[in-house]
């Protein structure tokens, strides 16, 4: 089980927060996370149901965290392991997860993939995902699994697709020429580019895009020649 007690800070004030392993009585609140962070239009039946919650707890708890300020549940982060090959790395969020429910959890897998990062909208200026993504690379160490891997939307491309092919895109957002509400979020946390999928997942305002980041186990990883 995982649990660590840190401060953030909202505005000037240092406020406690515990980042721990979320269980079965947890359900009903990261549910309404989702509620708070997906309003509608967005589908109701693309947030967490409690049999896919149940697949978290039950086939691997490790990958499945809940951050709380001040006693209130705020935000979650949920994992699996898979075996990542980056000589064939094409897949879709639905196949890389189970649409969700975790069923191809592969316990001895090389890579922790990031299946969902959620903050509820009052408390997305405390830096909790930064904090959640820092749990998970905790894990990797852990585990000792080589990366830790996920698909991020890219919901600014759409504002420049009819100029720039997505690799442009990307190069100009590692470049700090334009920024992305995902993407650039990701880099602040350490993550690091592979590849942009296409058809990544159903998402107009990426054009179905999804790019591939990794961060990478420092303790296996191999220094460039």
């Amino acid at each position: 089980m995982y649990y660590k007690e840190l401060y953030v800070f909202n505005s000037s004030k240092p406020t406690k927060a515990i980042i721990r392993t979320y269980t079965k009585d947890d359900f009903q609140e990261l549910i309404r996370i989702q509620q708070e962070a997906f309003p509608p239009p967005f589908p109701s039946e693309l947030w967490w149901n409690e049999e896919q919650l149940n697949n978290h707890v039950e086939l691997f708890p490790e990958g499945s965290l809940c951050v709380e300020v001040e006693g209130v549940i705020c935000g979650s982060i949920t994992g699996l392991i898979t075996n990542f090959d980056k000589n064939h790395p094409s897949h879709t969020w639905e196949e890389a997860t189970d649409n969700g429910y975790i069923t191809n959890h592969v316990a001895n897998g090389n890579t922790l993939y990031i299946v969902d990062i959620c903050i509820s909208p009052p408390y997305r200026k405390l830096g909790l995902g930064k904090w959640l993504m820092q749990s998970m690379y905790e894990t990797v160490v852990q585990l000792k699994l080589d990366r830790l891997l996920g698909g991020g939307r890219m919901p600014g491309y759409h504002k420049h697709a009819d100029q720039l092919s997505v690799e442009e895109y990307v190069e100009k957002l590692i470049l700090g020429e334009l920024q992305d509400p995902v993407i650039t979020f990701l880099l602040r946390c350490g993550r690091t580019p592979v590849v942009a999928v296409e058809d990544y997942l159903k998402d107009e305002h990426s054009l179905n895009y999804g790019l591939l980041m990794e961060w990478q186990n420092p303790f296996l990883s191999k220094r460039p020649n």
